[in-house]
């Protein structure tokens, strides 16, 4: 038994610093996730949080630059069907301290777990490509892509004449706010870089590039828009969550087949912490 005139204190170092991190937080107005609002965040590192329609949906850090990373979030959100850039709001706090010593997004992800559910924190959002070995698994139902796929009506533009078609895919990859991926390796490289693809100049959509990259290529070649992001290479392989697929038949048309679209059901596996987080120089997924 305890006696009447001692206690236990325990100090919480953590759950003070984001306390204060939230306490900062609390007042700012959120504001649309455009340009305008962009040019006025300091190229420092901090915190952010991202609203949907009010609701609080994820909470990030830059390790360098919070004016870099949500321009990144902000051409990400671009390429995805039922979002935009202007129906997600932010706000942001400058930290200068330590940031990936201090770890203060995980202790606002903690603290805001306690009263809502900050989905995009474990959905997915933050991830990068997943990798080759990803490309058939798949996609959990409550998965950033399943819910917000890749639009694939995104445009990009393109010089009249007669380009190679790894030219076409490597300014598609620049371009395109989700990530394309290729073979382009040994002889798949080589075919890429001899096959010629006319095109008369101006904008062209996604859909319509991987259409018109594939009557160019030999029989044998498929392109794939799974959940978020496309993929070609040499193969022919039914996805089980992609969305649409192109391929030549023996006749030499290209097939536009709609994809099965299966996603599996329960939560997306993955950590409290967003693999994101920090300033990187590569497009998001």
């Amino acid at each position: 038994m305890t006696p009447s005139w001692t206690a236990q204190f325990r100090l919480s170092i953590t759950r003070a610093l984001a306390d204060q991190l939230a306490t900062a937080l609390e007042p700012l107005t959120p504001v649309p996730l455009t340009d305008e609002f962009l040019k006025a965040v300091e190229p420092r590192p901090g915190v952010y949080v991202l609203y949907l329609h009010g609701e609080r949906v994820y909470v990030g850090k830059a390790s360098i630059s919070l004016q870099e990373r949500l321009a990144q979030h902000k051409q990400k959100l671009s390429g995805r069907v039922g979002l935009s850039s202007d129906s997600v709001h932010f706000v942001c706090v400058y930290v200068d301290e330590d940031l990936d010593a201090a770890a203060p997004e995980k202790l606002l992800i903690k603290k805001y777990r306690a009263t809502d559910s900050i989905p995009w924190n474990t959905n997915g959002f933050g991830n990068k490509d997943p990798g080759r070995n990803r490309d058939r698994s798949l996609v959990k139902a409550k998965h950033f892509d399943a819910a917000y796929p890749i639009d694939l009506e995104t445009v990009v533009y393109l010089h009249p004449g007669r380009h190679t078609a790894a030219r076409l895919l490597e300014i598609a990859k620049r371009e395109l706010p989700y990530n394309l991926r290729f073979e382009n390796k040994g002889t798949a490289k080589k075919t890429l870089e001899r096959t010629l693809v006319t095109f008369r100049g101006g904008t062209i959509s996604a859909r319509d590039l991987m259409w018109l990259i594939i009557s160019a290529l030999p029989s044998g070649w498929q392109a794939t828009a799974l959940p978020g992001y496309l993929i070609l290479y040499h193969e022919t392989n039914e996805y089980e969550s992609a969305r649409v697929w192109w391929r030549r038949d023996p006749d030499g048309n290209v097939l536009s087949i709609v994809g099965p679209q299966r996603y599996e059901a329960g939560e997306v596996p993955g950590n409290d912490v967003d693999p994101e987080a920090s300033d990187s120089d590569e497009t998001l997924l």
